[in-house]
Parts: structure tokens; sequence; C-alpha cells
């Protein structure tokens, strides 16, 4: 257990690439800062010489050079350091043997005691209950039995289990299953389905690689994959197999049967690729897209754009989404969903964008009677981000003036340099050529002047008449500083007519994410800012996706802004309360009005890059003993 804390705790510094304090990570993993100490001392004394942590005021850090001695040793170590290591190997171990394992001598080779094997075996039984797979027993010897199908599933299971969430590392891929490097393979497989005329998903792929190389290593012990009764088979799944078959005979002298070729092109059909690459817009719905994903995924889109007054209406952005739906719709009636390594830092980052997916994937459930999961609701936020990104990038420029006294033509020299570097942040509204400038009368964002300015501003950025790299900088420093200025002004001034004394509450608790909904939502419910259907609408969203959006804040709302206010319920709880896996110390019940539709975007987003800084929330947590000195110190975090 103690090894898992570790790899927990390694694997959040990893994920925060800063200082971490004693008291977030002892929030993370549930113990105390007592416990965190001892983690990282015990990490040091098995890497060193080189320490994997380091420590110092501000708290811990992952040393990169170190970490990366410790993953090389983890990684060529043979024996089985963890009981979860040994549990997996002797899983493994029964895989690999048809005939059977003997348990005497089993202990022997793992160095163990028979009765720390016959421990291992119960927790085995306990890893297939949710499989069709089984141990047999005949005297010392243990057997493995099920369908090869499931023997792979339960290796790909494991093989996540003891790799970091993310992308799956194809070097991993080789110790664990492959004879010969993937890199080429994967190289030479995403040409073939490029020039086939697909768009290659490299977030899915990494995935089915997998896949494919577990199925490479089975095949070449003489274990293929069963013939399945309905195959998936389609023309792109034929032809798609053609080209699979041709490469992994090429790279690693394996060939491949129908049923692993077919299953594993059908995964490549519908997590990985997408058709139309190069091809006109009206030929790609012609022949690919089916009317009746594309009339549900149009009214979706707009449904959502009404609901969250976005523009979702380009005409492309719907094609490509409706193709992706198509794949979703596949994907959730076989229960084989994509796993998207981006998920968690969509949710907190992007929380508002997220929320229209989960909006959309909500109108999709329905048309396709499917389920459709976090990491599903992710790939359809990269859609919808992506589409958002183009429509909101003139809106975010911030209008510049430039300062510079006329001299020839170096001022438009200047202007030409300002707009090929900084165009992407910047607008020019005026160049000011005089040297008597009247400062009072500039009222763009942002100024960038070559003279002194009277009185020095957090607005005003001094250059050089030839712009350089050091300028540059410190011009995107100053855009960074004076949006966030601006977005934390205002929710400032819109966050804080919500919060009402009634509808806060101090270490309040409850057994579950459903319980703490209906904790805050009473409160509303007296108060008369919601009525029964928007507390129910609540949990439906909870159930659909966790609202935990930070490691620390979970905003559970309902889709529809049907509230008869606008308001926010809050728990500010010293100990941490388990919420979709997150561990959350805040949570603030959100309840809009059609009203307030509008501010809905601002503040959502907002609220949550408040909360969003782990020192910020323990400030909050420390210092809010009633209402009052929660909105003292919410203000605190919001000017500091």
């Amino acid at each position: 257990m103690a090894r898992e804390k570790h790899e927990r705790m390694l694997g959040h510094l990893a994920k925060r690439g800063s200082w971490t304090t004693a008291t977030e990570l002892a929030d993370v993993l549930g113990v105390t800062p007592r416990s965190v100490r001892s983690y990282v001392t015990a990490v040091n004394t098995r890497s060193a010489p080189h320490d994997v942590v380091e420590s110092g005021p501000s708290g811990y850090r992952l040393n990169g050079d170190g970490y990366a001695v410790y993953r090389q040793r983890a990684a060529s170590a043979h024996e089985s350091e963890t009981p979860k290591d040994r549990l997996y190997g002797l899983v493994r171990l029964l895989i690999a043997s048809p005939q059977g394992i003997d348990v005497f001598e089993t202990a022997r080779s793992l160095h163990v005691s028979e009765s720390t094997v016959e421990g291992d075996l119960t927790r085995v039984r306990s890893m297939l209950a949710e499989t069709a797979l089984t141990l047999e027993r005949a005297g010392s010897t243990v057997t493995m039995t099920g369908g090869e199908t499931e023997r792979r599933k339960l290796l790909s299971k494991m093989f996540r289990d003891e790799t970091d969430r993310g992308l799956v590392e194809l070097e991993a891929l080789q110790r664990a299953f492959a004879p010969a490097e993937f890199g080429p393979f994967k190289g030479d497989l995403i040409n073939a389905l490029t020039a086939r005329g697909y768009y290659v998903n490299e977030y899915g792929i990494a995935n089915v690689l997998l896949h494919i190389a577990i199925a490479i290593d089975r095949v070449a012990k003489d274990r293929p994959a069963e013939p399945v009764e309905h195959t998936p088979q389609s023309p792109e799944v034929d032809a798609v197999a053609v080209d699979l078959s041709r490469l992994v005979s090429e790279h690693y002298g394996v060939q491949l049967g129908d049923a692993d070729l077919t299953y594993l092109s059908y995964l490549l059909v519908t997590r990985v690729i997408t058709p139309g690459s190069g091809a006109p817009a009206e030929r790609v719905v012609d022949d690919y897209v089916n009317a009746g994903d594309l009339a549900a995924v149009r009214e979706a889109v707009r449904r959502a754009s009404e609901e969250y007054l976005v523009d979702l209406s380009n005409e492309d952005f719907i094609i490509r989404l409706t193709l992706h739906v198509q794949n979703l719709i596949r994907r959730a009636h076989d229960q084989s969903y994509s796993r998207n390594p981006l998920t968690r830092s969509i949710k907190t980052s992007y929380p508002m964008i997220y929320e229209l997916a989960v909006f959309i994937a909500s109108q999709l459930q329905r048309h396709g009677a499917i389920v459709i999961n976090d990491d599903e609701i992710a790939y359809i936020a990269m859609h919808v981000g992506a589409q958002l990104e183009q429509n909101a990038r003139k809106d975010t420029l911030l209008g510049a003036t430039i300062v510079s006294p006329g001299y020839y033509d170096m001022h438009e020299v200047l202007r030409s340099r300002v707009g090929s570097l900084l165009g992407d942040v910047l607008d020019v509204h005026e160049v000011v050529t005089r040297s008597d400038v009247d400062w009072a009368a500039i009222t763009t964002d942002l100024v960038l002047t070559t003279i002194e300015p009277p009185t020095p501003s957090d607005g005003i950025v001094l250059i050089q008449p030839f712009l350089t790299a050091g300028d540059v900088e410190r011009v995107r420093t100053a855009v960074s500083r004076v949006r966030r200025a601006s977005r934390l002004n205002s929710i400032k001034d819109e966050l804080l007519q919500y919060f009402h004394p009634e509808l806060f509450v101090r270490n309040a608790y409850a057994k579950d994410e459903e319980s703490m909904i209906r904790l805050l939502g009473e409160r509303m419910l007296a108060r008369g800012v919601i009525d029964e259907g928007y507390l129910t609408g609540a949990i439906e969203r909870e159930r659909m996706s966790s609202t935990a959006f930070t490691d620390a804040l979970a905003v559970p709302h309902a889709m529809a802004m049907s509230a008869n206010s606008t308001a926010i319920a809050i728990a500010v709880n010293e100990t941490p309360m388990d919420w979709g896996g997150a561990r959350v110390s805040v949570v603030a019940l959100v309840a809009f009005s059609e009203s307030g539709r509008a501010a809905f975007q601002t503040v959502f987003d907002q609220f949550v890059e408040v909360f969003s800084e782990r020192a910020s929330v323990a400030r909050i947590i420390r210092r809010s003993d009633d209402f009052a000195s929660f909105i003292d110190e919410l203000v605190h975090v919001i000017d500091d």
C-alpha cells in the first residue's frame, strides 16, 4: 500500500511540475503531512544516491534527472518490488501457462513463502470476479480457464494500471510485449492510413497500439484470438486489415489470423481514423456522413448554442463532429470507449468548454441510446474548443497604442514588427508619433512606448525602437497580466453578488456527492432560489460526469438554467471528501436563472480559475470561519 502511495505522490509531482506543499500532497493522497515526509524519505533512500524528490521552504518538487533514473531502475528491475507487482506477475504467469502453475515451484521462483503465493491466488480470484476467467485447482497445480479475448483484456487492464495515466508509451509496449521497437511500426501504420485518405487521431492510436502489441505477443506464442460470430466487417475494416497484416508481418514476422485482423482493424476504424482528409465538404457528406446522425448533431449543437450563448454554427465543424460521433456511437454500443489522456486537463483548464461538451453529449446519448463517458466527452470538448478558439481569436486581442516619436519611417517599421511578432495577442489601434504625448487621452488596454512615460503603469511597456526578443517577452507578460486583472475584476463584480450568508456552510459533511448536493440544495430551496426540478437536474448532471473541476473544487449544477434566481451555495470543509475520484474541500452548488444566462460563461470559468491554485484554496479553507471571513478571503485571493 505504501509503495502505491509513493507512485501516486510521484505522479502528482510530475503533473504539477513545480513546488508543492506537504499539505497539498497529503490532501491528494488522503494521509497526513507527516506521512508525506516519510514517503519522500523512502523514495529518496531507494533511489540513492539520486534524490527523486527535492525538499525546500516551498515544499517538494520532482528532480527530473533523479526521476528518470528511478524510472529506468523500476523498468529494468526483475524482482517483484510490491505486492501489486507480484500479483500481476502471477497473473501473467497463469496466462502464459496453459498447463497451469505449481504453487510450490512458483513460491521458490519468486523467493516468497507458499502462504504468500496462496494469499496472492486469493487476490487473483477477486480480480477475475469481473471477468469470464476462473482459476481451477488440482492438488498443487492451478490453471486459469477462459477465452483468449478475456485474457487479452486482462493483460491490457494490468498494463494500464502499471503505467502512468496518459499516453501509452511505445518503449513500455516494447518492453512488455514486442521484440522490436514500436516507433517505426507506428510511423508506417500512420503513413498507410493517411495514404487511404484518413485523418489519424494521435491520442487514440496509442491505445490501439496496446491491443496490437498484445495480439502480436499472443499470436507469436500460438495463442490466436477466437473467431467472433458477428465480426464487425465493412469495406473500411477490410482495407485497413490489408495494411495491418502486411506491416505486422514486415516488422515482427508474425501472421495475424482473420479474427485478430478484423478486430484490430475495427478498433483502428472506430477509434483512430476519420475519413475525408483532403476531400471537399460536399463529398464528405455524400460519401461518409449518416443523415440521421448529422441531423442529431446539428440539433444538439443548435440547442447548446442557444443555452450557452455561443456560436457553433460553422458547417465544417458540424460535419467533423458528426464524423466523430458516428464512430463514438459504434464504440458506445460495443462498450469499447476510447481513452483520452487529456480528459483531466481539459476539465480543469477549460470547464466551460467541457460543460458545453457535456450538454451536447447528453443530447447525443438520447439519439444513439448510448452512454457517453468522461473520456469521450473530452473528445467532444476538443472539437468544441477548437471551434470556439477560431471564433474568439479576434475578440481576445488586446487593443494597443504605439508611442514612437517620428524619425523618417521608424514608427512604421516598429508597427510592422509588432504586427508580425505580437499580432496574435495585440490589435494596434493607433501609432502616436509626437513626443509631447497626451497620455491621458490614450484609452487602449496597452501602450507600447519607446520613450519614458511620466508615470509608470502596468498598462505601459517601455520598448526599444527596434523591437528586441526581450521586448516581445515583456509585452506578452503584460498582456497576460492585463487579461488576468480584467478577468478577476469582472468575477469580483459579478461573483460576490451571488453569495448569501444563508447559503454558506462550514465543515458540513455528507456521505457522497448526491447527499452533499441535497444538503446545499435544501438551503437554496428554503430561499426560493431553485425548485425540486433544478435539484433533480443537478443530480442527473453529476451522474453523467463528475463536476470536480479541480483537485479541490466541485461545482455541481443543472444543465438547464431554470433556477428562479442566480445564486451559489457553498460548503468550505477542512477535511476533503471523495468526489468523482478527486478529494475536494470546497463544494459550490451553482444555480443560474434564465436572466443569468449571459453571466454563466464568465462566472463558471473564472470561478473555477480562482479555486485552481492549491495555495489559494488552502488559505480560504484555513481562514473562512464564517461567511464574512470567507468573502474577505475570496476577495483577497482575487486581488492578490
